[in-house]
């Protein structure tokens, strides 16, 4: 029986053209169970960059029904998220501590502006937008990627409630249309495509080179004003100097008359 892993249909692409993707910089809408099947490369795992077939993945984004809410600690709060996919992702929320949080200069105590969270002794309450979130709200996440414990977790970056079905239906259309659409296919650079991209690289270099060159024109002009201004301050105080001694030797000779 043969063991030969299959060689992909697809190539992943150099870092340097992950700007012409259509999912690197977007917020790639994703059925939870694909969260999980997002691959780690080893040239991308310290820059968490995932890939859906050759796609280059960063920031996510997900609608599901909350199933569990959790109080880690005072630096984080976990949401459990249930799109019917198969699978649940946590989807954690970065607390400011008390020693941080500031009412006058955020407008909530989590680093998203319209997620608070309420933790006192007999109270505990995740609000989105002043509404509490209970289990079965549904929400629309946008998130980054991590992993705790060797699996997909999400770091929460913007949330809204999900209010009615509709917009529940309309909400998981788009996520099926995006993938069909979008993440079924590899993704493709002609030559000509790539030519713009490795073009560009080489023109901004070259402007960076430029701007570098006239910053270096500018310091050295400043240099050689510097200099010589203060050469004629010291050839003004050599004048100045001389002048001095004459005028002290005249009035020295006078005296002795």
């Amino acid at each position: 029986m043969s063991t030969t892993t299959p060689v992909p249909s697809y190539r992943l692409f150099p870092a340097y053209c992950f700007e012409a993707s259509p999912t690197y910089n977007a917020w790639v809408k994703l059925f939870v169970a694909d969260v999980h099947a997002l691959r780690s490369e080893p040239d991308f795992a310290t820059q968490k960059i995932y890939f859906f077939l050759n796609h280059p993945v960063r920031f996510v984004c997900v609608v599901g029904a909350v199933v569990a809410i959790d109080d880690i600690n005072t630096k984080y709060t976990i949401l459990t998220i249930d799109d019917g996919s198969g699978a649940t992702v946590e989807v954690k929320i970065v607390r400011l501590t008390p020693d941080t949080y500031n009412p006058v200069e955020f407008p909530s105590n989590t680093v998203v502006d319209n997620v608070h969270v309420v933790s006192r002794l007999g109270v505990f309450e995740v609000t989105v937008n002043h509404q509490p979130l209970d289990i079965g709200t549904v929400i629309k996440a946008k998130c980054t990627i991590s992993e705790f414990r060797s699996q997909k977790q999400l770091e929460l970056k913007r949330v809204w409630i999900v209010r009615t079905t509709n917009e529940e239906a309309e909400a998981w259309a788009e996520t099926a249309a995006w993938k069909k659409q979008v993440l079924s296919t590899p993704w493709r650079l002609t030559s000509r495509e790539h030519k713009q991209i490795t073009d560009g690289i080489n023109s901004k270099k070259q402007k960076a080179q430029q701007e570098e060159q006239l910053r270096a024109e500018r310091d050295f002009k400043s240099k050689e004003r510097r200099k010589a201004r203060g050469e004629r301050m010291a050839a003004r105080e050599i004048k100045l100097e001389s002048r001095r001694r004459k005028e002290e030797l005249m009035m020295n000779a006078g005296s002795l008359i």
